[in-house]
């Protein structure tokens, strides 16, 4: 069984940041795509940002270019999400996404989420 589990979130004011860490487990021979959504009350989910498994390749939402930085650790089967210059408008709950390869097949796993608040 597989299992994404996210950290990091909490209270933070407005200016500062979190770093926010999504680890796999389980029966996986590799960790392809990752991705962070995030959804905030009453609002849709949406992509946040994404990496590639080399993490040559990275995409980023426009509300959070220039604050926000993906990366990973392939060694450890983690992804991160650097987040600085927090703004009220980033409170959510934060989701991590991957695709990963157990035996046989590859398939796309959601975190439970992690809460990500922004306050003065």
């Amino acid at each position: 069984q597989v299992q994404l589990v996210e950290s990091g979130g909490g209270f933070v004011q407005p200016g500062g940041s979190l770093r926010l860490s999504c680890a796999a487990s389980g029966s996986i021979s590799s960790v392809y795509y990752m991705r962070w959504y995030r959804q905030a009350p009453g609002q849709q989910r949406e992509l946040v940002a994404g990496i590639s498994r080399s993490g040559a390749t990275t995409n980023y939402a426009e509300f959070v270019k220039g604050r926000f930085t993906i990366s990973r650790d392939n060694a450890k089967n983690t992804g991160y999400l650097q987040m600085n210059n927090l703004k009220p408008e980033d409170t959510a709950v934060y989701y991590c996404n991957a695709d990963i390869q157990i035996p046989g097949l590859v398939r796309n796993y959601w975190g439970q989420g992690t809460q990500v608040t922004v306050s003065s």
